[in-house]
């Protein structure tokens, strides 16, 4: 259970990053959604490795394929289930740390609750296990399509390290993220940005920052009190995805320097429908959506393989150092976009079936 997530729409992720290859399992997908291998790889191709001069130089394709659940281009309503081979395994550049614990990493931990471990890029721990995420969200995606059309989910590079981008949640489009290779909406810090991670991977080192993300358009009432809140299920998602530490939502940390009055977002009535003069809540009150722009925000550690010497322990309890190596991205940022995006899709897919569930809606 432990790699399964979704009430209604369900998916069930497997693979080790050197492995044979990694995918997901979707069950609960409704039939005669139409879905194409070219849609679920667009969205692949967003997150895979070699994309660009900042990310890891490691070569796949990442090409999926379709093993069930999908039949002339329509979803059956069966599971689905689609497969990505790893084709470029280096297990050579793990034989030390197969004996060598590396800090920051789940080896020691993994080590703690299984007594058994696949060393090489970190197995099952690897943020390769989210390729399977990503391919379920290009499903969930045109479910929304089909079923919800008009709801966008936009991520982009916020902050890295100590530089800020300055984007409107409102206005962001996908364009504006993609247009450059740190995949940040705000065009004024791209070369910044671009310049400091190549600056910390020649000094072997790694950054980290944060991803915010807009759901637009998503209507009243998703969300299901009292532990299936909506943000505690943002939440959950998000602190899922690996090198994750921070999630908070609308007004977030900075929400406890207000007083009440000021915090608080008043009703109006706009164009016949209920609506908030601000959006401090992020677009979620009491756990439900109420129809404003639901916006939050994740924080992501530097990335824990670096270049550079540092102590550790064996496996055997013995003190030594280490000095990373492999293929690893100096900074996960912009490979994270895609993946933040297909956590809050599959989220809202999951609670848009639970709704239509629970009133009876077509």
């Amino acid at each position: 259970m432990s790699s399964t997530y979704g009430e209604i729409f369900r998916i069930h992720t497997y693979g080790e990053s050197h492995g044979g290859g990694v995918g997901v399992i979707i069950d609960g997908c409704p039939p005669s959604i139409p879905v194409s291998q070219e849609e679920i790889q667009l969205e692949l191709d967003r997150r895979r490795p070699g994309q660009s001069e900042i990310v890891t130089p490691r070569k796949e394709a990442d090409t999926a394929e379709i093993l069930s659940g999908i039949h002339d281009g329509k979803t059956l309503g069966t599971p689905i289930s689609i497969l990505v081979r790893n084709t470029d395994q280096r297990p050579s550049a793990y034989e030390e740390m197969a004996v060598k614990y590396r800090p920051s990493h789940a080896d020691f931990t993994y080590d703690a609750k299984y007594g058994i471990r696949a060393p090489s890029g970190g197995g099952r721990a690897s943020a390769r296990e989210t390729i399977g995420r990503v391919a379920a969200a290009a499903v969930a995606k045109k479910v929304l399509a089909s079923l919800y059309p008009g709801i966008e989910v936009i991520a982009w590079v916020s902050t890295i390290q100590h530089i800020q981008a300055n984007v409107d949640p409102a206005t962001i489009t996908a364009d504006q993220v993609e247009s450059n290779i740190v995949r940040t909406g705000d065009p004024l810090v791209v070369g910044e940005m671009i310049d400091h991670i190549k600056k910390i991977r020649s000094d072997g080192n790694s950054v980290g920052g944060i991803i915010e993300c807009v759901i637009r358009h998503c209507p009243a009432g998703l969300g299901e009190p009292i532990f299936d809140k909506l943000e505690a299920d943002l939440a959950k998602a998000m602190l899922s995805i690996p090198a994750t530490k921070g999630f908070e939502i609308g007004s977030g940390f900075q929400g406890t320097l207000l007083t009440g009055k000021e915090h608080n977002d008043s009703f109006e009535m706009r164009e016949g429908k209920v609506r908030t003069k601000t959006n401090r809540s992020g677009g979620v009150q009491g756990g439900i959506s109420n129809g404003e722009d639901i916006v939050f925000r994740v924080a992501f550690k530097p990335t824990a393989t670096i270049i550079s010497t540092q102590d550790t322990v064996t496996e055997t309890g013995e003190n030594t150092t280490l000095q990373g190596k492999g293929r690893h991205d100096a900074c996960v940022l912009p490979r994270a976009v895609p993946i933040v995006e297909a956590m809050a899709t599959l989220v809202i897919t999951d609670h848009f079936l639970r709704q239509r569930a629970l009133r009876g809606l077509p």
